[in-house]
């Protein structure tokens, strides 16, 4: 009986330190410090898990035990470390320098963990460039030509932005149920705003991740916050709006294709669509004709149109005027209207501003059915 005992006893006891457990060993060459740490991430705070010394080769070995993938940091100090996202059974090897720990590393069989660092490695080469171009900007604002320059440094750091929000969607479609996904949903530029701004997305990895590790502390906080994330991702956008654009558009005064100057402000006691659009633009020339149809619907209720190009040819403008047949206000300074595109913070074109009779914004980016249901309201 004692020997049957004894038998069950050790294989409960091999069951229970094999099942969930997980190994680390890593190398970290240059050490200045003796030893390593690994820290269970919560969600504000951590617990240690496993401390290694660090021989003189540099070798270290960790373990601990999850039963589902669970986010760790592997720390040197408080300074150097990374996140590591961790499964049960899985056999990691790190490597690593130690003057570049916390963003040159190499990790093996850990899939959520090469997630992670595919995503960070993302966010940090974003992050750099847009940082380089504001440096370079902030540099160069002697130059006799940096207007047009500012204009395209705009349009590259909105592009970089654009990129970064469509591989982060990407990312979290293609990878919907990985824990992974929480840290893509999180993470932020370095201005501060969420990269993450697609709803619809946001709300599809909130379900699937809490329905497929429902004991995950971070899936069930990020259920949780879901709704409040929304409101703040809203709440910033609104305050950016604010912040740029104030109460009252800021005023506008160029030349129509005559050469007399139209200002903005002329056309106070209308409800006004300002339009940013250029006669290259092939966008823009299909958004004419849907213009049309709402001036030709709303200008006899007290809708109007101020457009800006924003092109150098005159021509071309002059030309696309005629053959799409704009009987609205028409302007630019063929030289790009770069005051203008300023005051409005335009980093790409077609854009619009829709004003009320005292000139205040109340819409942007309107386009197509959305024009339409917001004319349709204010004036009918």
């Amino acid at each position: 009986m004692k020997k049957i005992i004894f038998i069950i006893a050790a294989v409960l006891a091999l069951y229970s330190c094999s099942d969930d457990n997980f190994k680390i060993e890593g190398t970290i060459t240059n050490a200045q410090t003796s030893m390593i740490y690994l820290e269970k991430l919560g969600i504000d705070r951590t617990t240690p898990i496993d401390s290694s010394e660090i021989n003189k080769k540099g070798q270290f070995k960790l373990s601990g035990s999850v039963s589902y993938p669970t986010f760790f940091l592997l720390k040197l100090n408080d300074q150097k470390f990374v996140t590591l996202l961790i499964d049960s059974l899985e056999e990691i090897t790190f490597s690593a320098d130690y003057v570049n720990f916390s963003n040159d590393y190499l990790v093996k069989g850990s899939f959520g963990s090469k997630k992670v660092k595919q995503l960070n490695d993302k966010l940090s080469k974003t992050n750099t460039s847009i940082d380089s171009i504001r440096s370079l900007m902030s540099l160069s604002t002697a130059n006799k030509d940096y207007q047009k320059q500012e204009k395209e440094w705009g349009r590259e750091i909105a592009s970089i932005y654009e990129d970064q929000q469509e591989f982060s969607k990407i990312f979290i479609e293609e990878n919907p149920f990985s824990m992974a996904s929480v840290l893509a949903i999180y993470q932020k530029f370095n201005n501060g705003n969420y990269v993450m701004q697609d709803l619809q997305t946001l709300k599809m990895a909130a379900s699937a991740l809490h329905s497929m590790y429902p004991k995950s502390v971070h899936a069930q906080s990020l259920y949780r916050d879901t709704e409040k994330l929304i409101r703040d991702i809203k709440a910033q956008e609104m305050n950016e709006f604010v912040d740029k654009y104030g109460t009252n558009s800021p005023e506008i005064t160029l030349p129509n294709p005559n050469g007399k100057e139209i200002a903005l402000s002329s056309l106070r006691g209308k409800t006004v669509l300002v339009h940013f659009w250029s006669a290259a633009d092939r966008t823009s020339r299909i958004i004419n004709q849907v213009l049309k149809d709402n001036y030709q619907k709303f200008k006899s209720k007290g809708f109007d149109i101020y457009q800006i190009s924003v092109d150098e040819n005159r021509e071309a403008w002059e030309n696309a005027i005629k053959q799409d047949g704009l009987t609205w206000i028409n302007v630019g300074d063929m030289n790009g209207s770069l005051s203008a595109v300023n005051s409005y913070n335009i980093t790409s074109i077609p854009s619009n501003f829709l004003l009320d009779e005292e000139g205040n914004i109340i819409g942007r980016d309107l386009k197509g059915p959305a024009l339409h249901r917001k004319l349709n309201e204010i004036l009918n």
